[in-house]
């Protein structure tokens, strides 16, 4: 029997079945479940495809709406150096599996710290340039953020933060007060933190470096000095910028001279170390204190023996500083393609360009014909972004091939032909 509700599955998005009117959890997922059938069925079901590959410039896909895999250039890795594949990376990855086994066996509290662990966070200490003891690691980069801001911030402090932060950011927040300015305004930040002073016992300010959705950079040095101006902290979530931007590749708050003086730097290790994990870089007294009182330290067994091969990731940054140069030649590259063909690519300042398109629907339709092209692209729609701000979010990487790219700009030219989605 269909369950009674009043959503029009034409116009909705992942939000409208967070908490449907009237409807238990349960029925809520069998309504879930009709809308999810209805995307694959009209073509717009663009989320967990299979992968039948490691990370690369080119997959083998499974769509859901598809019967058989297809070959396509893959925009959709943050793999950003393909460090995945590194030769040198698979080694140490396999070295350290062969010395310590699959699993680190408990939580890092209780006997799940081993010497590749200490050896990775002296690592990112170093990286750095901080003194040893400055960096806490974790099995995610999202439970980086969210694990030390609900260590760090209560019901006395207060939070300030760019309306456009990850996720785990605000999943960090809930046990704080919250102010959340619009994107990189400066002046509304400035009016948060002069409404708040003295009002709580810890202020922290949170941006991203490089912001997920737009690509766009925080506009960081303005936003430094106006956080120490009124006696505040400042967090940074460089997660895609690190080891991709910066003249030595340490992100964004290079590029603005701000890495001996950012309070908190939080980070990823999926991403340009090709791995799996997150750190937070701090005072040395705030990574002890986050090692004792995130709950994710504390009751959360830690990363595997794999993390041996991110020793070697890290070390590539500097050694082998040809991959960045790569990456960025792409980036040129694309985005000139892009913006020749008159497509509105936002501000981006990185390796994620979006396709700005607007309507969700057609950007639907777009996904799925640039995935009959063999270009395998994000459909970002609301909640991802505001329902006029849908987009093809694409990811480069350092390993792919002018042919490549080319291949794309074939492909987002055909389909314009087709719905006209340039400017």
């Amino acid at each position: 029997m269909a369950i009674s509700h009043n959503i029009d599955f034409k116009k909705a998005s992942f939000k409208n079945f967070e908490n449907i009117p009237h409807l238990n959890s349960f029925e809520r997922a069998e309504v879930f479940k009709d809308f999810t059938t209805y995307m694959q069925v009209s073509g717009h079901m663009n989320y967990r495809f299979v992968t039948h590959d490691g990370c690369g410039p080119e997959v083998l896909v499974s769509a859901t709406f598809q019967k058989t895999p297809q070959p396509c250039i893959s925009l959709v890795s943050n793999d950003y150096l393909n460090f995945t594949q590194h030769p040198k990376v698979k080694a140490a990855t396999i070295a350290g599996i062969d010395k310590y086994g699959t699993g680190s066996g408990a939580s890092p509290l209780i006997g799940g710290h081993h010497e590749y662990h200490s050896s990775l966070e002296d690592k990112l200490s170093s990286f750095f340039n901080r003194p040893v003891g400055s960096s806490t690691i974790y099995t995610t980069g999202y439970s980086a953020n969210s694990a030390t801001l609900l260590a760090m911030l209560k019901n006395k402090d207060c939070a300030i933060v760019d309306m456009a932060v990850h996720a785990s950011v605000y999943e960090g927040l809930l046990e704080t007060n919250v102010k959340r300015f619009p994107h990189n305004s400066i002046s509304y930040l400035e009016r948060y933190l002069s409404e708040t002073q003295a009002k709580y016992q810890t202020r922290l300010v949170v941006i991203d470096g490089v912001y997920s959705q737009n690509g766009d950079l925080a506009k960081m040095k303005e936003i430094y000095e106006l956080t120490k101006q009124y006696g505040a902290f400042l967090m940074v979530d460089d997660a895609h910028g690190i080891g991709v931007l910066g003249k030595t590749g340490r992100g964004a708050i290079e590029i603005f001279d701000l890495l001996d003086k950012v309070d908190i730097i939080s980070g990823t290790l999926s991403k340009a170390f090709g791995h799996i994990g997150g750190f937070v870089i701090s005072r040395p007294e705030v990574a002890n204190y986050l090692k004792y009182q995130s709950r994710q330290q504390v009751f959360s067994s830690t990363s595997t023996p794999a993390t041996a091969g991110l020793l070697t990731a890290i070390d590539l940054i500097d050694e082998e500083p040809i991959w960045r140069a790569r990456l960025a030649e792409n980036v040129t590259y694309y985005k000139k393609g892009l913006e020749d063909m008159k497509f509105d690519i936002g501000s981006t300042s990185s390796p994620i360009i979006p396709i700005k398109i607007g309507d969700a629907h057609k950007t639907g339709d777009v996904a799925r014909l640039l995935f009959e092209a063999g270009v395998y692209a994000n459909a970002i729609v609301y909640p991802g972004v505001s329902r006029k701000d849908a987009r093809i979010r694409t990811s480069l990487m350092a390993t792919h091939t002018r042919e490549h790219l080319d291949r794309v700009l074939n492909a987002f030219e055909y389909v314009d032909k087709k719905l006209k989605i340039s400017k």
